[in-house]
């Protein structure tokens, strides 16, 4: 195992030894990363990619937790949040932000700046770093539908800038983005009515409080909408609505959402994961496409 006396050296308060899931991602379950990571800039997390190639120790960069499940085994290596390189800057009819801004800033920021294409996303959890990894989209937005570029770290520790055609993506899914540890992004708009771009801001924030079960700790759409359909639909049609195992549950309200309803490990989350699939399975013939990412050893 590495020496991690260093980066306690180099980041101080901002590295925490042995710290649960429950504390940095928003299932609030999970086991302990064996070294957490507060980069404070691209500078501190450039230091921190190039320590942990040379000394051979994993890296797993996160932002807000909130697409993710980490296994009751925990986190080998060192885990970086981005939550502090949260610079945001409004220029020429376009967005600037790092990648551990929140993406409901930018949406909020954009709406109230007359530029149109992102407030339909407004209320999406996480981090621009972990909208751009997986092209989060709500309510026929999404992510790439304005970027205009990535700043990034690649393997090699060089800085790089992607432009959207560069990067290959999809519904859900960015596999052009493997490989780079994500800096920045710039979003180019369409000017918009700030009024209307606000009002429409509400409305789905509106919409999100009333559909879905935010008082409980979730990750978010579990599975990817298939093809014509909603998977919430079809796991409502399955009967799986408060269905139980441990302290995870189908939500009641929305049936697309898992939520922990106060005890729940990440065993049990998995576990329901995986019986929701077989049951839509079984009873449609559709096999749910997971969403969320799981991190450790399940």
């Amino acid at each position: 195992m590495p020496d991690y006396s260093p980066l306690k050296k180099k980041f101080g308060e901002h590295c925490l030894f042995g710290e649960p899931a429950a504390n940095f991602t928003t299932y609030r379950a999970g086991g302990r990363a064996e070294v957490l990571v507060k980069p404070a800039d691209a500078g501190e997390l450039l230091w921190l990619t190039a320590w942990c190639r040379a000394s051979g120790a994993p890296l797993l960069v996160l932002g807000r937790g909130s697409n993710v499940l980490v296994s009751d085994k925990g986190l080998a290596g060192v885990a970086a949040l981005t939550e502090r390189l949260s610079k945001i800057e409004i220029s020429a009819g376009g967005i600037t932000a790092q990648a551990g801004v929140l993406w409901d800033e930018v949406a909020r920021l954009s709406a109230e700046n007359g530029l149109a294409g992102f407030e339909k996303t407004s209320g999406i959890p996480g981090s621009v770093g972990g909208a751009l990894r997986m092209n989060a989209g709500a309510f026929g937005q999404e992510t790439f539908d304005r970027l205009a570029y990535v700043d990034a770290f690649s393997s090699d520790g060089g800085t790089v800038r992607l432009g959207k055609k560069e990067i290959a993506f999809g519904y859900r899914r960015v596999e052009g983005l493997r490989g780079f540890t994500l800096l920045s992004a710039r979003f180019e708009f369409e000017p918009g009515e700030t009024a209307r771009l606000i009002q429409d801001r509400s409305c789905v924030l509106a919409a999100r409080e009333a559909k879905q079960p935010l008082d409980h700790p979730s990750a978010g759409s579990v599975f990817k909408r298939p093809p014509g359909d909603y998977a919430s639909r079809l796991i409502d049609a399955a009967g799986l609505k408060g269905y139980k195992i441990g302290g995870a549950e189908v939500s009641a309200k929305h049936a697309g959402f898992i939520v922990n309803s106060g005890s729940a490990t990440a065993a049990d989350i998995y576990a329901l994961i995986g019986e929701v699939r077989a049951r839509v399975k079984e009873k449609t013939g559709i096999e749910l496409e997971l969403e969320q990412i799981l991190l450790g050893e399940f």
